[in-house]
């Protein structure tokens, strides 16, 4: 694929923006550790309740874990 394709890493950076929006703008960290911390817990959030209408409105772990045991028919994705 050629560099700077926009849809090459388009989901990716769907998450970068969810987790700017969602996570890194809401608090004003003073250490690392802090900011470490809440993307820690966001990222868990974002895996384990965040629903997510791509997926059926379910988690991504629940996705994944039901996809599992049979497949799952997913709409079009959204980014």
């Amino acid at each position: 694929m050629p560099p700077k394709t926009p849809n090459l890493n388009a989901h990716i950076e769907a998450f970068h923006r969810l987790l700017q929006d969602e996570c890194l703008s809401r608090f004003e960290f003073k250490t690392y550790g802090e900011a470490y911390e809440a993307v820690t817990e966001y990222i868990s959030f974002y895996n384990e309740r965040r629903i997510h209408s791509s997926l059926q409105d379910l988690t991504p772990n629940e996705f994944y874990l039901q996809n599992q045991k049979h497949l799952i028919l997913t709409s079009t994705v959204r980014v």
